[in-house]
């Protein structure tokens, strides 16, 4: 079957932006689109996409790549030969290198997907692959769309930037099976965070709430789920605030499934996001949230109603937060059902699946 539509994902990485290549191309193959998937051969995204079944196509690329005339060509034959119609990137590097030969071998649609909420640099090279190769951009929230041209109004035309949240599969996280990762010990109210351990994700901040959790003498125990660069750091900063006997640092957790099963509150203290996807696995799970009023968070969390919003970088306003709903168990089961409730009406990964698939395929 010739392959028309192309996902390009090169990163060894694994995170937000390659889960949605995963799945998403997963669910046009299996649904009969004629798709391939290009990627590091050395990634969690490769060999996951090994077990899908997603036909494959190994190249490395980096932020250079796009200036070595043999890798331009290579794409370029690969372009070609699987005479691809539609090209979907998300990395930069990606855009560079996969972008401008697509634009060489004729490819009739080069998207782009925006997946982070951070304007792009009008610089030069941007101006000319935006205004040159990129035909359309995918955001994955309203805020990520209304980023993508704060730095340049006119690097690209905001007609041809389409949002489509990112969903969950509800039926095969239902029929998941889980294992508790922590037991709870007497009446703690168990918290819970999970994301990479870098300033992004801010940590730190959610460690300054929690040892002012602990000098208002609530029992509780902090699950964070996740590792990175900042480990060790995060594990002083707990130390130093006398809150390490508090905090359970799990590092990269499998099933999030799990994770969540195990924890009462899910905190997300990011300082940006794109699209929060795990809290939409949060609210799957009925999970009460605490986060910060920044980026697209407000489009998932609805204040009152599926959790509590508070002003960026306001460790009391987290603490405050976590203090009365660990006081109001009735009040996080009724966040909790709503936060379902709302997962099914807006972040269905069938309902959203449909219209990326119609979208890709025209």
């Amino acid at each position: 079957m010739e392959s028309k539509i192309c996902f390009f994902n090169s990163t060894k990485a694994w995170g937000g932006g390659e889960k949605w290549h995963l799945e998403v191309a997963g669910a046009m193959n299996r649904n009969g689109h004629s798709v391939i998937l290009v990627t590091n051969s050395q990634s969690q995204l490769h060999d996951r996409a090994v077990v899908e079944g997603i036909p494959l196509f190994q190249l490395s690329v980096g932020n250079t790549s796009f200036l070595n005339p043999f890798k331009i060509i290579r794409a370029w034959r690969f372009f070609k030969t699987h005479k691809v119609h539609t090209l979907v990137v998300n990395l930069p590097a990606d855009l560079k290198l996969a972008g401008i030969a697509a634009k060489l071998a004729g490819v009739k649609r080069i998207i782009y997907r925006r997946g982070s909420a951070i304007p792009i640099k009008s610089s030069l090279l941007n101006r000319f692959l935006f205004g040159h190769v990129v035909t359309e951009i995918i955001a994955n929230s309203e805020e990520t769309k209304r980023t993508v041209l704060q730095n340049n109004p006119t690097l690209f035309d905001p007609r041809k930037i389409h949002v489509f949240y990112n969903g969950i599969d509800l039926k095969e996280y239902d029929s998941r099976p889980f294992e508790l990762l922590y037991t709870r010990q007497g009446d703690e109210v168990i918290i819970g965070n999970a994301g990479r351990l870098v300033y992004q994700k801010g940590q730190d901040m959610l460690l300054d709430a929690a040892a002012i959790l602990d000098a208002h003498g609530v029992n509780f125990k902090l699950l964070i789920a996740g590792d990175g660069k900042l480990r060790q750091e995060l594990e002083y900063q707990a130390a130093k605030l006398g809150i390490a006997h508090r905090v359970v640092f799990l590092g990269f957790v499998e099933n999030i499934k799990s994770f969540m099963e195990s924890i009462d509150i899910f905190v997300l203290p990011s300082r940006w996001e794109g699209f929060g996807y795990v809290l939409a696995e949060a609210m799957a799970s009925r999970k009460p949230i605490v986060a910060f009023n920044v980026s697209s968070n407000p489009e998932l969390v609805e204040e009152g109603v599926t959790g509590t919003l508070v002003p960026m970088a306001r460790e009391n306003g987290l603490a405050e937060s976590l203090l009365t709903l660990a006081a109001l168990p009735a009040t996080c089961t009724e966040y909790g059902n709503a936060g379902r409730a709302a997962v099914e009406l807006k972040f269905n990964f069938d309902t959203n699946i449909k219209y990326i698939a119609d979208f890709l395929g025209n």
